[in-house]
């Protein structure tokens, strides 16, 4: 729940800079018609659905404000971090961050450069609702409205990677329910490994909310599969500056382990922003690895089990969309030794989702 006696400092200062312009008041002289302030600001909040058996709401996230005020022009309103201008008085909003949480709301009535303002809150509860997902029910190549692609060695991708990224079949395949992306041991352009990258990069991002893969993980020395997300801005601001959110990293050198790490300025390559937790049989049974993503906290799970809870503040990069990455690297800084026995090996998915 939104903390909003430590946030109250902060929302002043919005409204400050927001209303700063018209706040002053002046009079040129004796002919400039006289403008009264506004009086008498009512604000009524009607959280949609609520009950005494739901207080909060239906869920949907939707709240309708109706204001007024006596020799009012104009309103303006800072909901959830968001100005919102009106002429008549009144709002319909919906909350998409899942939860139950508390929000300040600041009010402003106008005539002309006069103003009123009044303060008040709204408790609402927001249900879970998927917002994407790939469910992997096709057979054949991955759905191209929902994935590309890197392919290359990237140069190693900056981890002195082994393999070659390709978008071919013997890679990376939907089959009974299931992705395959396979990491194969052979000869190819220059690389002694093959395997697949594939993101959501320029057909969907997102920005807070739980983003949850259901998979089972490869077997072998070297191997290390992924599922994470990064910035959508790095084309322009760069890496780390984009941030990386990696909720499931694993290594075939020491298996079950499950790492989760955050990578930002000043705390990428080893960042020191990272934890680990066993999933037991991870190469032979599927678990789902998740993060659930909000402007406080990032809180990493398998199997809805909390075992790393990174505290999240507005001078990080956690505050833009990011994009879905799935990949399985080989060998590398992270990765390691590859096994001189390795000849293919499968991340096998059974689903991406995203949810508010």
């Amino acid at each position: 729940m939104i903390n909003l006696i430590n946030r109250a400092g902060i929302f002043t200062l919005i409204l400050l800079f927001a209303f700063q312009s018209c706040s002053s008041n002046s009079d040129s002289g004796d002919d400039t018609p006289v403008i009264t302030a506004p009086t008498n600001l009512s604000v009524l909040v009607d959280v949609v659905g609520k009950t005494a058996e739901n207080p909060n709401g239906d869920g949907s996230g939707k709240v309708k404000l109706t204001i007024s005020a006596t020799n009012a022009t104009s309103y303006k309103v800072l909901i959830n971090n968001e100005l919102k201008e009106l002429t008549d008085g009144n709002l319909t909003y919906e909350f998409t961050a899942s939860g139950t949480a508390t929000y300040p709301i600041i009010v402003s009535a106008y005539n002309g450069l006069k103003y009123v303002s009044k303060s008040t809150s709204v408790n609402i509860f927001v249900a879970r609702k998927l917002i994407w997902s790939d469910e992997f029910n096709v057979d054949g190549a991955p759905d191209t409205s929902k994935w590309g692609y890197n392919t290359g060695t990237g140069d190693g991708w900056g981890n002195n990677e082994l393999e070659y990224y390709t978008t071919r079949s013997e890679n990376v395949k939907i089959e009974e329910g299931l992705l395959k992306i396979t990491a194969i041991k052979e000869d190819y352009m220059g690389s002694k490994y093959t395997s697949t990258r594939m993101l959501t990069k320029g057909k969907f991002s997102f920005k807070y909310g739980r983003a949850e893969v259901r998979a089972k993980l490869p077997v072998g020395g070297g191997t290390w599969p992924a599922f994470w997300l990064l910035g959508d801005n790095i084309d322009t601001v760069g890496w780390p500056a984009c941030g990386e959110i990696d909720i499931l990293e694993s290594v075939g050198n020491n298996p079950d382990v499950i790492h989760s790490s955050l990578h930002s300025p000043g705390r990428s390559g080893n960042t020191p922003d990272t934890k680990t937790t066993v999933a037991t049989n991870s190469a032979t049974e599927f678990h789902i690895y998740a993060a659930e993503w909000s402007a406080e906290n990032i809180k990493f799970y398998v199997d809805d089990n909390l075992f790393y809870t990174y505290k999240n503040s507005s001078t990080t990069p956690f505050n833009e969309k990011f994009f879905v990455i799935l990949n399985f690297a080989m060998g590398g800084n992270f990765g390691g030794a590859v096994d001189p026995n390795f000849t293919r090996a499968t991340y096998e998915v059974d689903y991406v989702r995203v949810y508010n």
